[in-house]
């Protein structure tokens, strides 16, 4: 690969339609700092469905008291991403099932799916269009690092605002206020069950236990998920010298923050930045100590403050250093690459502008032979660019992304998707590549295509590659040659 073709594909989404190849690939990339635009016009007029979530779970608290009603729901409302590839073929196995249910939950079902068909539709037509397609790939990378998963009821109307609103503000700025943004944003703390949450000793769970406690039926008490998944995923890494204590420690600490609108202590909470609320009444009371560290009761500020320090933690710059080294350099980063990062993550305080700009400058980044196979997502977005394609319909996205096994906010554990070729190279998965390459080029304009190809792999385009093209039947058969070429799959 070439400078050039590497800043296009490696760093970016690829080549767009009628763009020429950089001349100075480093300052094209440092160029699109300027041209990205975190709040864009298709997501500025987003309609805001945060009632919604309210709602659905006020319908799920009132189904309890039907058994088979309840039932019914599970099955209609889960797998989410199941539930909507299934509903765009010819036949939907899952209309019995919505068909069972009260008509007020069938309809919230049904429009939380046309929601998160369109916030799909909408992450996708930005990077095809964006002017800055390295930064829209930063907050993909980001918001993988911070998934948040459809499945659960209410997650379908706040998944693509946690990307909109809690990742791509803060894309190019510091990582801790992308911590928080992102761990304590609505979308997670319905995913990761942290709404919830009480604290053992909380007044709400006192009176509760002075009213005769809890039901078989309604459980509550402390929820570790969150402050595990922050600690495993989000900043320290698995290895990062947290114990069990230091889970329940600031699992204690998140008590309190909730989603807004939901439960019957609702009407006292207190909005928080971001679009999540905090109530006191089921905060655990006290001072903690995270990692040796003391923290003195301070309500909503007690978990604040962790994330901040554990934002600046040495372990975090570690991990987020490799991921972000693994994300552009192959699968096994090189350890200068991985050093080079991690200093600048300590030096800067976690500043992502920063992070990137070492990135772009390191040749750790720019060797030549392709390191990364792309995945699913990042194929699809890169065919739609080199085709030329518009402002796709969000049911023609979703279908293309369930067929190949990546649709986005449906990654299987709060992991995210994996970040490795092992995962995506498979037989299978390439021969859905074939089939969905043969029917995106039935639109795209069909002339001068080596000269397209050339332009979207400058100087690296293969002598295989290029002898194939040439002999093409047509110019649709030759686009989607290009579309499964080995160009196309590596970067």
């Amino acid at each position: 690969m070439t400078p050039a073709s590497i800043a296009m594909n490696r760093f970016g989404y690829g080549y767009a339609a009628r763009d020429p190849a950089p001349a100075d690939p480093r300052r094209h990339l440092f160029a699109q700092f300027d041209a990205f635009d975190p709040a864009p016009p298709t997501i500025a007029a987003r309609v805001n469905t945060r009632e919604r979530t309210g709602e659905m779970l006020a319908l799920l608290r009132r189904l309890r008291q039907d058994t088979r009603a309840l039932t019914a729901a599970s099955e209609g409302a889960a797998p989410m991403a199941q539930s909507m590839a299934d509903s765009m073929g010819p036949e939907n196995p899952r209309a019995a099932a919505l068909a069972g249910l009260p008509p007020e939950y069938r309809e919230k079902l049904i429009e939380a799916r046309r929601v998160l068909a369109d916030d799909i539709g909408v992450r996708v037509n930005l990077a095809v269009s964006s002017p800055a397609p390295m930064i829209e790939r930063l907050v993909h990378f980001w918001a993988n690092h911070f998934s948040v998963s459809v499945g659960k009821p209410g997650t379908q109307f706040e998944v693509g605002p946690h990307e909109f609103a809690a990742i791509r503000p803060h894309v190019l700025g510091r990582f801790a206020d992308m911590l928080k943004a992102a761990v304590l944003h609505p979308a997670m703390l319905l995913y990761l069950d942290q709404f919830q949450s009480i604290g053992p000793n909380a007044p709400f769970a006192q009176a509760r236990a002075r009213r005769g406690g809890d039901t078989p039926e309604r459980p509550r008490g402390l929820n570790e998920n969150l402050a595990r998944e922050v600690l495993e995923l989000h900043t320290l890494g698995v290895d990062g010298g947290y114990t069990q204590a230091d889970v329940t420690e600031f699992a204690r600490a998140l008590t309190g923050w909730t989603v807004p609108g939901i439960g019957r202590v609702g009407r006292f909470a207190a909005e928080q930045p971001g679009g999540a609320a905090f109530v006191a009444l089921v905060h655990e009371p006290g001072a903690r100590q995270v990692l040796g560290r003391s923290y003195p009761a301070g309500e909503a500020a007690q978990a604040l403050a962790i994330l901040d320090d554990l934002a600046a933690h040495p372990a975090t710059a570690r991990h987020v250093a490799t991921k972000f080294a693994r994300h552009f350099a192959g699968d096994t980063p090189p350890p200068a690459l991985v050093a080079r990062l991690e200093a600048d993550f300590l030096r800067t305080g976690g500043d992502l502008a920063s992070l990137t700009r070492t990135l772009v400058e390191a040749p750790e980044a720019w060797t030549q032979k392709p390191v990364k196979f792309r995945t699913p997502f990042e194929w699809l977005v890169a065919a739609l660019r080199l085709t030329g394609a518009q402002a796709l319909p969000a049911q023609r996205i979703v279908g293309a992304l369930t067929q190949l096994g990546q649709l986005p906010w449906a990654a299987p554990s709060p992991a995210g998707y994996e970040d490795n070729a092992a995962s995506w190279a498979g037989p299978d998965a390439l021969v859905r590549r074939v089939e969905l390459a043969e029917r995106l080029v039935r639109n795209a304009p069909q002339d001068d295509v080596v000269v397209r190809a050339e332009a979207a792999f400058p100087g690296a385009l293969g002598e295989t590659t290029l002898a194939q093209l040439k002999r093409a039947e047509s110019g649709q058969q030759a686009i989607a040659l290009l579309l499964v070429s080995p160009e196309m799959m590596r970067r």
